[in-house]
């Protein structure tokens, strides 16, 4: 009898293990792309190492991405951008907190690609603000993955510097794409 009873306890731990595994989706290796060209110069970076979770059942999902972690084709823009613009040694990350509005509608058991809406706190150079964005989450081969992209405004996150406005755009077009495991 103790023998059953443990073997019930143990398939009753690995369930619910196995239940809260497939409610929580997460990446180390997710994609977040910027480009803030002008007419005088191409600005854009990306960075692969975008850690992102995401809880299916309420549809609260995090970003943090470290800002050094940007490359640049160029490499003394990529310099300019950490220490003149984006003083990532004193601000060393940017994250997002906030839900998926409308995970309801999303059916996880069935392949295709649902509209999403995200709704949170976006932290950039020590500033938060509140955003709203649409993107689109895709269920494939039981795999998820999330996109979206948005523009911000250098000047809401207090980002400075003497060539905003004329080599690098005052608006900047954001790209996120998360494949989770």
């Amino acid at each position: 009898m103790k023998k059953i009873v443990m073997f019930f306890s143990a398939l009753l731990v690995v369930g619910t293990a196995s239940i809260n595994a497939q409610n929580l989706y997460s990446t180390h290796t997710g994609q977040i792309k910027f480009y803030a060209s002008t007419p005088l110069e191409n600005v854009e970076a990306v960075n692969n190492e975008v850690e992102s979770k995401m809880l299916q059942k309420n549809g609260q999902i995090i970003f943090a991405v470290l800002i050094q972690g940007f490359h640049f084709a160029n490499a003394l823009m990529q310099d300019h951008f950490n220490e003149n613009y984006m003083e990532s040694t004193k601000y060393p990350k940017a994250d997002f907190k906030g839900y998926i509005t409308n995970i309801a509608s999303v059916n996880f058991s069935k392949d295709g690609k649902y509209n999403i809406t995200g709704e949170g706190d976006l932290t950039i150079h020590g500033v938060t603000k509140k955003i709203n964005t649409t993107g689109f989450l895709e269920i494939a081969g039981g795999k998820v993955s999330i996109n979206s992209v948005f523009k911000i405004d250098l000047k809401d996150f207090k980002v400075t510097g003497s060539y905003i406005g004329t080599k690098i755009a005052e608006q900047v077009q954001v790209t996120v794409d998360c494949k989770y495991d």
